[in-house]
């Protein structure tokens, strides 16, 4: 079920399957990717209790072994909607019997959107209901039009980095290796003004991967050199893809607290790098934000 949120200047349309947002349009503009499968069939889904993928789609916790696909479950999940207003919007999701199968943990997941004027805040509170220690991850994946209202291609079009508004003039990433984990390898990426242009060779090794809190903000910039959308965000690491070889119209920026397994990761659950712990009846919670221009 889909419900629209209006507030300012924005119409926000989010998605009980998923917790999805579907559209974000400002002065009749949609700045949210439209999921054409033939590029990537969606929008903005959220990553939980994993994020990127396991080692062999194979995870141990307490010397057993559960299967897991990229990104965790939850994306494909049906929410149920907590609280609703006018310009906000709180879903819910907790385990079934199904998730304990492949994650054998009691949770509680609250996705909230709020808008104010030109923003849009997006909340993850995630609670321990149980006695017992609850290890996740949790990230964002939103797609966003590059090229925006279809003026020019990518070439005319940047994404900027920046740290505390001051643009980054290198960004160090993580390759994927062809197994879909990182290697230990890292490669530092030189920035024109914070700046890299979107490109099929920029995507060529998947998605870029900036850990250790290295930028907390990224913007996009169309034709005339103007920001018109920003991701500004608090975790340790952050995404940006686009599909390889597709020459897509989006691009996504991806606030992360969580990543894919190394590929020479034996460890279980608990030892992932980059995972969180929750303690009985502790409570989880970051958000990020988006200002669309």
């Amino acid at each position: 079920m889909d419900t629209l949120l209006k507030s300012g200047e924005l119409e926000l349309t989010t998605s009980t399957k998923g917790a999805e947002i579907m559209s974000c349009i400002k002065d009749g503009i949609e700045y949210i990717w439209h999921g054409d499968p033939s590029y990537w069939g969606r929008r903005t889904p959220i990553l939980f209790p994993f994020v990127g993928q396991v080692r062999n789609k194979t995870y141990r916790y307490q010397e057993q072994s559960y299967p897991m696909g990229q990104h965790g479950f939850a994306r494909d999940m049906e929410f149920s909607i907590k609280e609703l207003g006018q310009d906000h919007i709180t879903y819910v999701l907790t385990e079934n019997e199904e998730t304990l199968k492949v994650y054998p943990f009691r949770f509680i997941l609250e996705v909230s959107y709020r808008i104010v004027r030109n923003e849009v805040t997006v909340d993850w509170t995630v609670r321990n209901p149980a006695e017992e220690n609850l290890y996740f991850s949790i990230g964002g994946h939103p797609a966003f039009m590059c090229p925006i209202d279809g003026r020019g291609d990518w070439s005319s079009y940047r994404i900027r980095f920046a740290k505390n508004t001051d643009p980054l003039s290198d960004l160090t990433i993580r390759p994927i290796t062809t197994g879909g984990n990182v290697g230990s390898e890292t490669k530092t990426l030189p920035l024109t003004d914070g700046c890299l242009t979107p490109s099929d060779a920029l995507f060529s090794g998947d998605a870029l991967i900036a850990e250790d809190f290295q930028t907390d903000r990224i913007s996009l910039l169309d034709p005339d050199g103007k920001e018109y959308l920003i991701v500004i965000f608090d975790t340790p690491l952050v995404g940006v893809w686009s599909p390889v070889g597709k020459h897509a119209p989006f691009v996504c920026i991806e606030p992360w607290c969580g990543r894919t397994d190394a590929d020479d990761f034996e460890g279980s659950l608990e030892d992932r790098v980059y995972g969180n712990t929750l303690h009985p009846q502790e409570v989880f919670h970051r958000e990020y934000s988006v200002i669309f221009r």
